[in-house]
């Protein structure tokens, strides 16, 4: 199980809301290219950027703390998700030297654009599905739709997309747990990785996490916990190697 920091851009800031509400936030630095170290120095593997303004917007907004991360670890993994809408987004974050483009409001608006996108940029593409209830929610969680994430999914894993991240915004920045039964039951509906997000509290979590691993569940999102302190990461990453042994 590889454990994932995510590092939420919000105004060159690196922040959490809770339940993705931009008014509901809290800056825990004003460098992000410092949090990134912070992170890599506690063993991080790989790193999750959301750019959440650009969510709103519709196009980056982050830009340049994004590339600034990216050329201080060149050779790190990393994804990025926000105001990701065309091919030309994720053309730029490519050649900034990020790994994967993580497309989330247009995929569930356009199903289409995302099959285009995995032809375009085959093995760099993630789809995000935020979900409540399990419908699919866009627009920075502010719209929550009648498509099923279960069934979006299927489709994504047809198209070639190289994994879901799936948020159940329930739970997200609530360190009220994950939503392990949801997550388990959307793993086991495809054959590509889900990437677990949303609701990490502690290294109890890290167990439970560990323990669904085997249904399609490789990797986890962890993000105000081990900024408040309630997980420490290095120990929860530890952790989910000696049960796991393995990441994505």
């Amino acid at each position: 199980m590889l454990l994932i920091p995510a590092i939420d851009l919000k105004d060159g800031q690196c922040v959490r809301l809770r339940q993705g509400r931009m008014e509901d936030d809290t800056v825990f630095s004003d460098n992000p290219a410092d949090m990134a170290k912070r992170w890599v120095e506690a063993g991080a593997r790989r790193l999750h950027l959301v750019d959440l303004n650009g969510a709103f917007a519709g196009e980056p907004v982050n830009g340049d703390a994004v590339r600034a991360i990216a050329r201080a670890y060149p050779e790190l993994p990393i994804q990025i998700g926000g105001g990701i809408r065309d091919e030309a987004t994720i053309q730029a974050y490519l050649d900034a030297g990020i790994s994967y483009a993580i497309i989330g409001t247009r995929a569930v608006q356009e199903p289409a654009f995302v099959a285009r996108a995995c032809q375009a940029f085959p093995g760099h593409i993630i789809v995000g599905l935020d979900a409540k209830e399990g419908l699919a929610a866009i627009n920075g969680w502010a719209e929550v739709t009648d498509h099923k994430a279960a069934e979006l999914a299927k489709r994504f894993e047809q198209d070639g997309v190289s994994a879901i991240v799936y948020t159940d915004i329930g739970r997200d920045g609530m360190l009220s747990g994950p939503n392990i039964e949801a997550t388990r039951a959307l793993a086991e509906a495809v054959d590509i990785p889900i990437i677990a997000s949303g609701g990490i509290t502690d290294i109890d979590d890290i167990r439970a996490l560990c323990a669904a691993e085997s249904a399609g569940i490789p990797a986890a999102i962890t993000g105000r916990a081990i900024y408040e302190g309630s997980l420490d990461f290095a120990a929860g990453q530890r952790l989910a190697d000696e049960l796991s042994g393995s990441g994505v």
